[in-house]
């Protein structure tokens, strides 16, 4: 069993700066792909970033290219999002998950997920 808990989101302008981070705990914590997707209001949840544990392998929305970075310290077992030059449209309920086997764009295969942290840009 992994608990995952999501830290470091709130309210910023437009091109502002944040990093959210999401620390795991649980049996080998570290040894987990992990990922954060995104879910505005009405809108259907989305895939952010995702890396891998054996290998750092990073994937990323088109949406978030060069603007958001995600990586991990697995000595701590906390991934981190750094998001640069925020736009209203990132406004959304951003939530951490992991999966043992699994890396993947794909909500349904992580198995783990966090309560979520809320990020809102104004304009």
């Amino acid at each position: 069993q992994v608990q995952l808990v999501e830290s470091g989101g709130g309210l910023v302008q437009a091109g502002d700066s944040l990093r959210l981070s999401c620390a795991a705990s649980g049996r080998t914590s570290s040894n987990y792909n992990m990922a954060w997707f995104r879910q505005a209001p009405g809108k259907e949840r989305e895939f952010v970033a995702a890396i891998s544990w054996s290998d750092g392998r990073l994937l990323y929305a088109d949406s978030v290219k060069g603007r958001f970075t995600i990586s991990r310290d697995n000595a701590k077992s906390t991934v981190y999002l750094q998001m640069n030059s925020l736009k209203p449209e990132d406004t959304a309920a951003y939530y951490c998950a992991a999966d043992r086997t699994r890396y993947s764009s794909s909500g349904q295969m992580y198995h783990y997920w966090g309560q979520g942290t809320q990020v809102t840009v104004s304009s």
